[in-house]
């Protein structure tokens, strides 16, 4: 049965374009995937902490070292990437926040990128260990910046996701939506084009 992991990333608990865009792209890959399960990982409502002294200190303590609060910290961190591997199709969504992503999503990033786990390094230098998954990302933005200088988004997310062995990643962006509602409209539709198009 094939998992797809939705990854919502967005600031806003409610109305998010980005998050709408991949509850769509979600229903249309359940749609050509019959009997699909999904997991929705909400990051605002995880509430993952920022990395500090405390979880830097559980991921790098060996395992028979730690104490009850690093061992529980490993736990989440564990679950995360768990649910990650489980997974065969990943869609992220991923607003464009100040030229970035949300810091919800780097610190989820954060809490998945663990050595012997998600990467490994060798003598030929890092090797992916999260293998074998398509990747959607769905990006919101209020002005049009694919394929310039300015989008910082883009190469930084296929960096990370390739470091830790996600390189079938694919993009669809809804750009200009607070350029007026003319701009906004047409980006809304050419992103569902998109997605109709899988």
């Amino acid at each position: 049965m094939t998992t797809i992991l939705q990854i919502n990333s967005a600031a806003r608990s409610q109305g998010a374009q980005s998050t709408l865009l991949a509850d769509e792209l979600t229903a249309k890959l359940q749609q050509s995937n019959p009997g699909a399960k999904v997991v929705v990982r909400d990051l605002l409502g995880a509430s993952l902490p920022h990395l500090d002294d405390a979880t830097l200190g559980a991921f790098f303590t060996p395992a028979d070292q730690r104490n009850a609060e690093q061992t529980a910290i490993n736990a989440k961190s564990e679950a995360l990437i768990n649910e990650l591997l489980a997974a065969d199709i990943v869609v992220i969504a991923a607003p464009l926040y100040n030229f970035g992503i949300s810091s919800q999503l780097k610190t989820y990033f954060d809490w998945i990128a663990r050595s012997g786990m998600t990467f490994s390094y060798g003598a030929n230098g890092p090797e992916g260990l999260v293998k074998g998954k398509k990747v959607f990302v769905v990006s919101a933005r209020g002005g049009k910046y694919a394929g310039t200088p300015n989008d910082s988004q883009t190469p930084y997310l296929k960096t990370f996701l390739g470091f830790i062995g996600l390189t079938d990643v694919n993009f669809i962006y809804a750009e200009g939506l607070n350029m007026g509602p003319d701009v906004a409209g047409a980006a809304l539709a050419s992103a569902r084009e998109a997605i109709a198009a899988l």
